[in-house]
Order: structure tokens, then C-alpha cells, then sequence
């Protein structure tokens, strides 16, 4: 996987009902959707069916996995070894996340940054959570005051969590580009 990834922390499972709703959403999205179990879903996203106009003048269809996981879902284990080196988030955002949702770009042009983060704040507005989306130390200050913000934090590493809101405003920033 050589592309970015943004992280979607929930306080909860995902219901089922909203759990279709974002298979039917990603359908309609992708030129290519296949599922691999409920929730986890290899895709090819219609860069232009998020809005996007500039691909950089490569093909608008990107490879991209969304992943939903832990307890009761599947990747429990995926779910638990990303966690376990996280900082406590219940000071941050309230919560302590349960499950999670992996976005996750298969290449890294700058069009592949764009529909990772305008996908996952697409997700958001189907079954909510924060965005967890680790930082450049540059990047800091850029992402500093923007809408959404829930929390920062520089130590252990940069990161910034955030709304569906939050992830907009930020990909609207120039010489936008997600951490790796």
C-alpha cells in the first residue's frame, strides 16, 4: 500500500442500516466495487463523483480500500496493533475509540490525496466518528485554525482530529498532501 491513509476513530460499532447506506453510497462512487466481507471494500473511486475536476491529467479512477474494523466486524487484530501505540484519545475527543475505519489510497499522486480525504469526510457524513490524520511537522500551523479542529497534538507525533468539515477545509489548502 503505497498511498495516504486518514483514520476514522468511532466511539461505537457501526449499525448495520448505516453500514448500507455506505455500501450504497461507495456503489455509486466507484467504477469498480468489490466487497471482501461487510465493511471492507476494494474500490475504484470516481475522482469526479467527489467533485473533483483536476486528476493532473491521469485517470480519475483511484484505487482505494476502506476498511471497517474491530470488535464484532473483523480486523480486531489490525484494529488493536494500530491502536496500541496511540495516546489516550478520550482527553482529546471525547471518547475512546471502539472501531475504526481505515481509508487507504493504493498510489500517491496528489489527486490520490484529495479523493482519500474528501472520501473519508464523505464516509464521515454517513456514520460519523473523527478523523484521526497524522501531520508534517509543517503542517501544524496550516491546519492550526481551520473548521472542525476536535483536537491537536505534537507529542507523541503531529496529528490533528477533526470533522467531515475539518478534512474540506484542509484539502482546500494549497500544496495540499496528507503524511504518508
Amino acid at each position: 500500500m503505497s498511498g495516504p491513509v486518514l483514520v476514522i476513530e468511532l466511539a461505537e460499532a457501526v449499525p448495520s442500516a448505516s453500514i448500507q447506506r455506505l455500501r450504497g453510497f461507495l456503489v455509486g462512487a466507484s467504477t469498480h466495487f468489490e466487497e471482501k466481507r461487510v465493511g471492507e471494500y476494494d474500490l475504484n473511486i470516481d475522482a469526479e463523483s467527489l467533485g473533483i475536476t483536476d486528476t493532473g491529467g491521469i485517470d480519475g479512477r483511484r484505487p482505494v480500500m476502506v476498511s471497517l474494523m474491530g470488535p464484532g466486524v473483523g480486523d480486531e487484530a489490525i484494529f488493536d496493533a494500530e491502536h496500541a501505540d496511540e495516546v489516550d484519545r478520550q482527553p482529546l475527543i471525547g471518547f475512546t475509540p471502539t472501531h475504526a475505519v481505515d481509508v487507504i489510497a493504493f498510489c500517491n499522486r496528489p489527486v490520490d490525496h484529495v479523493v482519500t480525504t474528501l472520501l473519508t469526510a464523505a464516509i464521515m457524513d454517513i456514520i460519523g466518528g473523527v478523523a484521526n490524520a497524522e501531520l508534517r511537522d509543517d503542517q501544524v500551523s496550516i491546519v492550526a485554525d481551520l473548521p472542525g479542529i476536535v483536537a491537536k497534538m505534537t507529542d507523541p507525533w503531529p496529528a490533528a482530529y477533526g470533522s467531515a468539515d475539518f478534512l474540506r477545509a484542509w484539502a482546500d489548502q494549497p500544496g495540499f498532501r496528507l503524511l504518508k
